[in-house]
């Protein structure tokens, strides 16, 4: 119910009034307590049907109702970093219609999307990135003759990476008035929040207050400059010493906090004296909030129930579906630890996810050999090519989608020196609920173009344990491994991996007609699309390539001289190892003798969040589109081929 009367049996009768803001900015302060206890209960059982990220939207239920509420979105624009932590604010955004279709095919995205929604000024699902975007939208305004907020949310952990830094440093040198948002829900830098906290910073951030600090500023001006001096950087520091701000004040930030995320009696003043005073520069808030809160499951979990599948509302029990086979991610990390026992030069990096990439079971057994360098990948990367250095064996294990991130410190500072990293990439490839922004697309195209790489793609979880093997024992260069998300096939699994010949594939199958060259976990789907292919007539090879860098030029050369059609199969871009294979071909004068060559790649778009069985759909890499390429290569269709095989 969106507007008129409130229902007398709804559970949510506050919240079904208010369809967007302005609705929300209509109620007297008095009820908003209310409000965001229903907006809580609404987000808990959105998310319990459909999965996601809870802890961290659970923790800014009030603080998005306050910024909602204090200001004038969307025309003052806000920002929320990374963009998990914004369902709440989705629900008061006019989409809460839709919000049971967070993360389904064809629903809501689960990070900020300007696509979706006018309410959402910038898209992001990688941290750190919304004070930069945030200065460059006040740049805007101010050159435009504008005079709207830009409000910039960023979590304590994104905090950790340098580019929050840069961009702070950047903008506390202008003068544009920017608003960030600290929401420190994780680092307890802040001392306890109370009445007195409360009380100086309402003090601190009000108009009165920043008045008497230019009046006490300008007369010490008329004495001598290091009296002047001395005086500014003892006002300074006593702020600091009282709130934990000098670090942002030496920024060029004026701080105001720490404020207590979950009393909206200390965040309303506070906001709206910070809204109210139009002369401020940049000004940071720094909030203190609590992952999970108000939803006692979540409050007592370890992660705070940071991403969950779908789960009951009264016991909290997530209901996981019982995997037929182990994780890609749980078989990286037995078979680091096998490695490891043998091998003490073996150290494991992280950049702030020991959980995703299975590093937490390496840390048990390892602690002091298990480095979590926080949300900054390209230090982490850089940091792993000083261990190699002094003759130590770094594995980076960090998704294809962060490595990004990092890609000038594997070409500088790994790559041109040769120097032996190991990077395990988890989440290569379609990623499914998460969507775009953390497929793993690239990767195979972004190294395997770099000299002195090896570069490596596991058909299934054996293959990984051996490939594992295979870059604990590459000395002389660096490396990569790269492995989907989920379950793998249900192989049987060695105690330890065996090392692999540097740029051998494998064949899988024989056949005469086809020839189909696989790249990484797409080899099942190659399997089935053989047995339909033989069932028309066409007896078909299937071929494990392994190595993306070096290619297997042997194995490549024996399958376009003794077949028909030639088909590379690989969970990567345009560019990538089909790229490789062309170029041996053509250099090989291979294509010369008529060979029918087709790559079959992820197409040259961004694929929407979905299954990853319909996203593979979707990308046209399942078994029916590669009977379909091979049949096209063939100038064939499938009706002709089954008339022919009567």
């Amino acid at each position: 119910m969106r507007e008129g009367a409130i229902s007398e049996t709804s559970k949510t009768p506050l919240l079904d009034t208010v369809h967007l803001p302005a609705d929300l900015r209509r109620l007297p302060e008095s009820e908003l307590t209310q409000f965001a206890d229903e907006l809580r209960r609404e987000m808990i059982d959105a998310v319990s049907r459909t999965g996601g990220h809870l802890g961290a939207g659970l923790g800014v239920v009030e603080l998005t109702v306050a910024l909602h509420y204090v200001f004038d979105t969307p025309t003052d624009r806000l920002i929320w970093d990374v963009g998990h932590q914004a369902y709440p604010h989705k629900i008061l955004t006019g989409r809460r219609d839709r919000i049971r279709t967070l993360r389904q095919p064809g629903g809501l995205s689960g990070f900020t999307k300007r696509a979706e929604s006018e309410y959402d000024p910038f898209g992001a699902a990688h941290s750190s990135t919304s004070i930069s975007s945030g200065l460059g939208m006040a740049v805007a305004r101010d050159l435009s003759g504008g005079n709207n907020d830009v409000i910039a949310v960023i979590g304590d952990g994104a905090m950790s990476a340098g580019m929050a830094y840069e961009a702070m440093n950047n903008a506390g040198s202008t003068a544009s008035r920017l608003i960030v948002i600290l929401n420190d829900n994780d680092m307890s830098i802040a001392p306890p929040v109370g009445a007195m906290s409360a009380y100086l910073s309402r003090l601190i951030s009000s108009q009165s207050y920043r008045s008497f600090r230019h009046v006490a500023s300008e007369l010490a001006k008329k004495f001598p400059r290091p009296f002047a001096q001395a005086a500014k950087r003892a006002e300074e520091y006593a702020r600091g010493l009282v709130t934990g701000g000098t670090l942002f004040e030496e920024l060029g930030f004026y701080y105001v906090g720490p404020v207590d995320g979950h009393n909206l009696e200390h965040l309303l003043p506070v906001l709206k004296n910070v809204r109210d005073d139009r002369e401020a520069g940049p000004i940071l808030v720094h909030v203190v909030t609590r992952k999970g809160h108000g939803y006692p499951p979540a409050e007592e979990s370890a992660d705070k129930y940071h991403g969950v599948a779908k789960f009951d509302v009264v016991t909290g029990a997530q209901s996981k579906s019982k995997a037929n086979a182990p994780s890609y991610t749980s078989v990286f990390a037995k078979a680091l630890l096998a490695e490891a026992e043998v091998d003490d030069k073996i150290v494991a990096i992280t950049a702030a996810m020991p959980s995703g990439t299975g590093l937490d079971k390496f840390a048990q057994a390892h602690p002091t050999r298990t480095f979590d360098v926080g949300i900054a990948e390209q230090h982490g990367v850089t940091f792993a090519a000083g261990l190699a250095c002094e003759g130590f064996k770094p594995f980076t294990a960090i998704y294809s989608t962060f490595l990004q991130r990092a890609y000038d410190q594997v070409v500088h500072d790994v790559a041109i020196q040769c120097l032996p990293v190991r990077f395990a990439i988890d989440r290569a490839g379609l990623v499914g609920a998460d969507g775009p922004t953390h497929a793993g697309a690239f990767d195979v195209t972004y190294l395997a173009t770099l000299p002195n790489f090896v570069v490596m793609a596991a058909a299934d979880e054996a293959e990984l344990m051996h490939m594992v093997a295979t870059a604990a024992a590459i000395s002389d260069c660096p490396s990569a491994v790269r492995y989907p998300r989920g379950e793998g096939v249900g192989v049987e699994l060695p105690e330890r991996g065996t090392p692999l010949e540097i740029g051998k594939g494998r064949i899988v199958r024989e056949g005469s007609k086809i020839a189909l060259l696989s790249l990484g976990t797409r080899l099942q789907e190659c399997l089935k699309a053989a047995d339909e292919l033989a069932a028309k007539g066409l007896p078909t090879t299937v071929a494990d390539a392994r190595f993306a860098k070096p290619i297997d030029t042997a194995l490549i050369r024996q399958l376009a001289e003794e077949h028909e059609v030639l088909i590379t199969i690989e969970e990567g871009s345009i560019g990538g190892f089909a790229a490789q294979v062309m170029q041996f071909l053509a250099t090989e004068g291979l294509f010369d003798r008529g060979l029918r060559f087709r790559p079959m790649t992820l197409p040259d778009r961004f694929i929407d969040h979905g299954s990853p069985s319909g996203m593979y759909d979707e990308a046209g890499l399942n078994a029916p589109h590669v009977v379909a390429t091979a049949l096209a290569a063939l100038g064939r269709n499938a009706d002709i081929v089954a008339a022919e095989g009567a």
